[in-house]
């Protein structure tokens, strides 16, 4: 086995006619089998061969998660060349810059409206020669073409798939650029082989489990779970629309789902506020149920029995209210995987006390994504577990973490100064300050570069900060920390109107989120909020003044990457003048 595509046919030969994906159709589900998709992939990718590519070429996929997605991406991979990730919020601008950097050929569109984007700057992409939409009508001049005319039947599909050889390119992903210029980040199949490897050595799925994916596919989360999938035969159900996830999750029923942590946030933040809003009784027996399963869950992560008098108390709580939050996401969650940007331990500890339980994982796109997993036997909330078979890790001196092994990228596209800098004989600088426990869990404390050194010359972890607080109140969408260079800390809030939208009406509260922000009712859950998490730490470190904004951090207005991180430097400069503010 030397490539995805390898590891795919190996698949189909392995169990062809069970289940391996389902997808929404106009009488619920569809499900295809691995024959099935071997057949569509077979049949794209000699299509894709006629239309140019091949072993050195790209082609870049700018859709959303949808069945189609994979397809492309696998038949790209069976023709030898690399698919290169463009996230369909990105701008027409941005599109142009990745098509162009990585040398894309040819660009799969999702339908009129990306191919509109691309057709606005079509001047620009001079190099491109095809635009393959999915959902979408053809061009007048042959640059458009749709995606169902692309299959062929013509050519020796495992000639190519053979040719292929272990180190060759597979994936081009640009990083999100929290704090500059994207860079293209090369992954070979190699690199994703080894994922699937790793996560079938540490035993967590079988093709017993459902998979939900909704994840962006542009993100290399979301492609190591497409990987893992293929290598381990799981079922994966296929909706990247947000606003079906708590539909789907009650109607499949899965058993395994991935997310990021603001999607866990956004649970926990809505029902906790549903029981403020209602009250009473309700909220008296949420409150000591909460209570009586963090108790447990702490004394599961330190290894020690839980008294009997605590497990009928956890019995009772269970039936009244965790059973019903199960019931939520169908009742069959095995547990949940977060990945992407920290988790707050007090989200964990809830989930987790729910009988949800959150492995914690840890990766960069530089590593393949996978790289560090909680394990269902060790969970300990806080860090981000083990790291898989082979990779190894190390602390620098100033405490950045340092990891080799297969998952880790062959380098920087176009940047040799940039790749030197990031590796070192083969150790990959992550950007990232963390410790590694006497169990060989790590914890990550903060990035390197995000760091807050006041002008006291203390340093600040602000994302830890901001987790904490978003964990602490129900109605905070987005926090974020600042005073780098200054004298002391600060922090800008967003809220979560669909969170706080019921509470207002309950309370007679103003629903204009402008004059919301500034009601004493408001700005004093906040305030409660920041004392409760300023009391556990070192008075440096404490937030200081606050402010809370009429509109949300979004992807859109540039605030918050495609997997939901703060851009810091964006925030700075659109929301300078609150910040400076707070020290004048």
């Amino acid at each position: 086995m030397s490539s995805i595509p390898s590891l795919l046919r190996d698949r189909i030969a392995a169990t062809p006619d069970a289940e391996a994906y389902r997808v929404p159709s106009d009488d619920g589900w569809t499900s295809l089998s691995w024959r099935e998709v071997g057949d569509r992939v077979r049949g794209l990718a000699l299509g894709l061969a006629q239309l140019g590519s091949g072993p050195g070429t790209r082609v870049s996929i700018l859709c959303s998660t949808r069945l189609e997605w994979i397809l492309c991406d696998l038949a790209v991979l069976a023709t030898g060349a690399a698919t290169t990730t463009i996230y369909p919020s990105n701008t027409a601008a941005e599109s142009a810059f990745i098509i162009n950097d990585s040398g894309s050929t040819i660009v799969v569109a999702e339908n009129d409206d990306q191919v509109a984007k691309l057709r606005s700057v079509q001047k620009e992409l001079p190099d491109v020669t095809h635009v393959i939409v999915i959902d979408g009508a053809a061009g007048d001049d042959g640059w458009v073409i749709p995606l169902a005319s692309v299959a062929a039947s013509e050519g020796d599909y495992d000639a190519m798939v053979d040719a292929i050889a272990q180190d060759s390119l597979a994936t081009l992903i640009y990083t999100s650029g929290t704090t500059g210029r994207p860079k293209g980040v090369e992954l070979t199949h190699d690199n994703w082989l080894y994922t699937a490897e790793a996560v079938r050595e540490v035993g967590l799925i079988s093709p017993s489990d459902l998979h939900f994916l909704w994840l962006p596919l542009s993100h290399s989360f979301g492609k190591l779970l497409e990987v893992v999938m293929i290598g381990q035969g799981v079922p994966t159900a296929i909706d990247g629309r947000l606003d079906k996830i708590a539909e789907n999750l009650g109607v499949l029923r899965p058993t395994v789902m991935a997310a990021a942590p603001r999607i866990f946030e956004k649970i926990h933040n809505t029902v906790v506020a549903n029981m403020r809003n209602d009250g009473g009784l309700k909220l008296r027996i949420f409150e000591w149920a909460r209570r009586t399963g963090i108790r447990v869950s702490r004394a599961r992560q330190r290894g020690v029995p839980v008294p009997v008098t605590t497990r009928a108390e956890y019995a009772l709580a269970d039936r009244l209210v965790f059973a019903k939050l199960r019931e939520r996401f169908g009742g069959r969650i095995r547990f949940f995987i977060s990945g992407a940007a920290p988790l707050s331990q007090d989200i964990a500890e809830f989930f987790d006390a729910a009988g949800l339980t959150i492995l914690e994982g840890y990766g960069l796109t530089e590593s393949s994504a996978g790289t560090f997993l909680n394990r269902p036997e060790s969970v300990r909330f806080g860090t981000v577990g083990l790291p898989f078979p082979g990779t190894e890790v190390r602390i620098a001196e100033d405490g950045e973490i340092l990891i080799k092994g297969r998952g880790i990228m062959r380098g920087y596209h176009g940047l040799p100064e940039e790749t030197a800098e990031a590796l070192e004989d083969g150790w990959l600088r992550t950007g990232d300050i963390g410790e590694v426990d006497e169990a060989g869990r790590l914890r990550i404390t903060d990035r390197k570069k995000e760091l807050i050194k006041t002008s006291g010359g203390k340093y600040v972890a602000p994302t830890y900060l901001e987790g904490r607080i978003k964990a602490a109140c129900p109605y905070v969408s987005h926090v974020f920390v600042h005073g780098d260079r200054r004298n002391y800390v600060t922090c800008l809030v967003t809220l979560d109107m669909e969170v706080v939208k019921p509470w207002a009406e309950a309370e007679s509260l103003p629903l204009d989120p402008e004059e919301l922000r500034e009601h004493p009712r408001v700005r004093a859950e906040v305030e409660k909020a920041i004392e409760q998490v300023n009391a556990g730490e070192a008075s440096y470190a404490t937030v200081k003044k606050f402010a809370i904004l009429a509109s949300d951090f979004t992807v859109e207005t540039g605030e918050l990457t495609p997997s939901l991180k703060i851009k810091r430097r964006a925030v700075e400069e659109r929301h300078g003048g609150v910040l400076d503010a707070f020290y004048s």
